[in-house]
């Protein structure tokens, strides 16, 4: 096992304007679970296939274990990579799949048969080891990719998005396998994923990119409840925060009907943060409160969304699912006074 060290790292592909990963500074402790997510384009996956050495470094270091892997080949990392796509051969069975690389490796045949046997009976595939790809589910799929990958015993493993193709249901259980069985492992784990969700339910820590620059690594109950600035705030949650941009009038931003304190420092602007379990329904209007009409209800059977229009755009407000909303009803709200956030409408920090 190993941990790993991304010190200054930065790609750039052919042609383009600016680099894909700028100037990254990352370190995985030893046997961390640690998921790099953001939007599309944001060189999550990029950083990922750096560490496998699938994309070459145009600056900095990348240490496995504390060895300079920068300028070696992937075959010389030990590090074992499971793919969106599963990347399995379809003419092999299971088992030739799951022993591929230790048949390059020179392992012998039975000590290559019980490493496959035992990783098969970890991921539930012993009925399955004489079938080929073309005969598996999406899930079995992923599975055998996660088989191949753990009988190498590698020092990390790479995870580039592999729950991607699978239906909703199928990737709610197998991330917990997949969690679970980092657990048991305690392989160092670096995982790419552009759902939020998934990056909360499963890392130790969470590490947010945006355009090739990391904005924030931290555990996920910190990220959610400390984000340091307006992209972290609106990406961490499913809805994301409200973000609300008022003006500042005696030092209180002001939305409406509704006048809240504000940092020191604060003037002219101030981008105002609200989470959706951070609102207060009052059963009408009072002083300090903000009007805003219901436009649509998302149901979710264990809670409620109702999106609303404000007196500044669009919140969504966390509501007790037994209350029925309908379209145009007028509500009224507070922020809990101790969850509410600001950020810099310029620079998108969060002020404190």
């Amino acid at each position: 096992m190993a941990g790993v060290h991304f010190s200054g790292v930065t790609h750039r592909y052919p042609g383009a304007d600016k680099p894909a990963v700028d100037l990254l500074d990352l370190e995985v402790e030893d046997g961390e679970f640690l998921v790099l997510v953001g939007p599309s384009g944001c060189g999550k996956s990029t950083s990922l296939r750096m560490l496998a050495g699938l994309e070459a470094v145009e600056r900095g270091r990348i240490l496995i274990g504390g060895r300079d892997v920068t300028r070696v080949p992937p075959s010389g990392r030990d590090v074992a990579m499971v793919f969106q796509n599963y990347a399995l051969y379809p003419n092999m069975t299971v088992a030739e799949n799951m022993g591929f690389a230790l048949r390059n490796a020179g392992v012998p045949k039975a000590d290559r048969a019980r490493q496959v046997l035992e990783a098969a009976r970890m991921l539930e595939l012993e009925e399955l080891l004489d079938r080929k790809p073309a005969k598996l589910s999406g899930g079995q799929r992923q599975r055998v990719a996660m088989g191949r990958a753990i009988v190498r015993h590698p020092q990390v493993f790479c995870m580039d998005e592999p729950l991607s193709n699978l239906d909703a249901k199928l990737r709610v259980s197998t991330r917990a396998q997949i969690a679970a069985l980092q657990r048991r492992l305690g392989t160092t784990t670096v995982y790419v994923t552009h759902d939020q969700v998934e990056a909360m339910t499963m890392g130790h820590r969470v590490a947010v990119l945006r355009d090739g620059v990391l904005q924030q690594v931290a555990s996920p109950r910190e990220l959610y409840d400390d984000p340091v600035n307006t992209f972290v705030a609106g990406f961490i949650g499913s809805p994301g925060m409200n973000l609300l941009e008022a003006p500042v009038e005696d030092r209180r931003a002001v939305l409406g009907d509704l006048r809240i304190p504000v940092p020191a420092g604060a003037e002219g602007r101030v981008v105002v943060g609200v989470r959706p379990e951070s609102w207060t329904l009052v059963g009408a209007w009072r002083k300090g409160s903000l009007t805003a009409k219901t436009e649509m209800v998302e149901e979710l059977g264990a809670e409620s969304f109702v999106y609303v229009e404000g007196p500044t755009g669009r919140i969504v407000v966390r509501v007790d699912r037994h209350r029925p909303f309908g379209p145009g009803e007028e509500l009224y709200l507070q922020p809990r006074p101790d969850q509410v956030y600001f950020f810099s409408p310029t620079t998108g920090e969060r002020l404190t």
